[in-house]
């Protein structure tokens, strides 16, 4: 009986044990079916980019069909390297903001080829890779104060949270307010309002899987109750031979997409290192700004735009949806592996992929959300030097939209606070620098684009 047994779980143990070499889970108080729910969980909640990405591009004249497969392939090898070389729970795909920034203003109205922006992306990418090699992109982020840091997790979270509103029709656009409440007679508003109790409920009460069984349970209710439709489970993925290959560098290297390459980079550079800060902070990975790990996660990141730039899509990064996994207990690469896997997947079971609805993911992200903002009580609110670029920070992300721009403004604030109160000494010369090149940015384009 017992050789019987140890047949049957022989070869678990040892897949058990290279899962255990590769990602050293005990060391990080994990365990196989924890990083493969909250690979699932974080792939269930940035699914969406799959049919989002393809949708904006192809607005800039790409292929459709080629699009969708450049997306889910990259999704896929960004998250590999993230979760094979760095070790860290956190997935990569086309970023939003970027690729709306690479469609509507690059292409369409600076009237580029969608090969010269690809191009623009390449050149970026390469950038992003040689301030990464150099090891100045880290010290970058070692010159980041503390609460600057914090500001940034902060107003990741409250990012998350108008993006998370918006999906689940919670709040709508006002030509008088800019925002205000949304229909919430709306099936699908409904069901992300009972997802989101139900999910706060669940981890209240501990339920391992709170954020899963919301969005599972949603989107079964989608089909019953607010018309979601189900696509089916199977279709060949198209062909990527259209964007394969098809930028165009030598475009790109024309005087107008130098400063697009110039803004590209600045975007790239705090969204994903924002991103990352936020999201590994929050899972316990980085202490004081620190890890051992962070060029490495760094590093996964910089490839992941050369690569998919390659393959024909917009500007990759670290993706705000991770949080989600990292709240269902992810601390290791085996998430963001889980969430390759299921990325390849989608290359075949796009129809299934897309049954979720973006109401159903809302639920999830908002309760994240919730939990990041947990971070501001490490401010210290006696110094308003510290206190106010923090709140400046966090505040302009969600109001505009934009990583970069919260980061960016909260810089320039910091310097002239330090500056204007006799305590310049108390800055960073990296955050000088910083402050220095989103001033001129700002000046020269007047904070469009």
């Amino acid at each position: 009986m017992d050789m019987k047994r140890d047949a049957i779980e022989g070869p678990e143990l040892r897949k058990a044990g290279l899962l255990e070499r590769v990602f050293r889970l005990s060391e990080h108080g994990t365990t196989v079916r924890t990083e493969m729910l909250a690979g699932l969980t974080t792939f269930l909640t940035m699914a969406y980019i799959v049919f989002i990405n393809p949708n904006i591009l192809a607005d800039a004249g790409m292929p459709k069909g080629s699009v969708f497969v450049a997306t889910c392939l990259v999704a896929a090898l960004g998250s590999l390297i993230m979760g094979l070389y760095a070790n860290w729970p956190v997935a990569l795909a086309p970023g939003m903001g970027l690729n709306a920034y690479f469609t509507y203003v690059v292409v369409l109205g600076m009237g580029y080829t969608w090969q010269a922006a690809l191009g623009a992306v390449f050149i970026s990418g390469c950038c992003f890779l040689l301030v990464t090699l150099t090891g100045l992109r880290s010290i970058i982020v070692d010159g980041i104060p503390r609460s600057m840091r914090i500001a940034i997790t902060v107003g990741i979270g409250l990012f998350l949270a108008i993006i998370a509103l918006k999906n689940a029709g919670v709040v709508a656009a006002s030509p008088a307010t800019f925002v205000t409440i949304g229909d919430l007679h709306k099936p699908s508003t409904v069901l992300a309002v009972i997802g989101f109790i139900m999910v706060a409920v669940l981890s209240v009460r501990k339920v391992k899987g709170a954020l899963l069984v919301s969005i599972l349970t949603v989107t079964v209710l989608s089909f019953l109750v607010a018309g979601n439709s189900f696509g089916g489970v199977i279709s060949m993925p198209p062909s990527i031979e259209p964007t394969l290959f098809a930028l165009d560098i030598k475009g790109a290297l024309s005087g107008g997409l130098l400063n697009v390459v110039l803004v590209l980079f600045l975007v790239e550079l705090f969204d994903a290192t924002g991103t990352l800060m936020g999201v590994a902070t929050r899972a316990g990975l980085v202490t004081d700004g620190h890890s051992g790990r962070l060029n490495k996660a760094l590093m996964a990141d910089s490839a992941s735009i050369f690569f998919g730039s390659l393959l024909g899509t917009s500007s990759t990064t670290a993706y705000l949806e991770s949080a989600s996994g990292v709240e269902e207990g992810g601390r290791t690469g085996l998430t963001a592996v889980t969430v390759a896997g299921l990325f390849l997947a989608c290359l075949f079971f796009s129809p299934l992929a897309g049954s979720v609805p973006p109401y159903a993911t809302a639920p999830a992200l908002f309760y994240v959300a919730c939990l990041m903002l947990h971070e501001l009580v490490g401010l210290d609110w006696d110094d308003l030097t510290e206190v106010i670029p923090a709140c400046v920070t966090a505040v302009l992300m969600p109001f505009t939209y934009s990583i970069a721009t919260g980061v960016s403004f909260g810089f320039i604030t910091y310097a002239l606070l330090k500056l204007l109160t006799g305590r310049a000494r108390d800055v960073k010369p990296v955050v000088w620098v910083i402050a220095a090149v989103f001033l001129f940015k700002f000046v020269e384009t007047g904070g469009a684009h």
